[in-house]
């Protein structure tokens, strides 16, 4: 996991303005968007392994 996130994940943790409820949505958001991160990285991945011309492509889409 991102070091970034592992900070969120401790400064929510240790928070005392945060229900449990607010602290459990919030970590399971942080996991989601971690995951869906490590997706698109194996898509990268996969993808420019078929050709290195995708990477112009993802980025004149703004999705890197």
């Amino acid at each position: 996991m991102h070091k970034k996130l592992d900070v969120i994940k401790d400064s929510i943790k240790s928070s005392d303005k945060l229900t449990d409820e607010q602290k459990s949505s919030s970590f399971k958001i942080i996991e989601e968007w971690n995951a869906e991160d490590k997706a698109f990285g194996i898509l990268f991945e996969k993808l420019t392994e078929i050709s290195e011309e995708i990477e112009p492509i993802l980025i004149e889409l703004g999705l890197i």
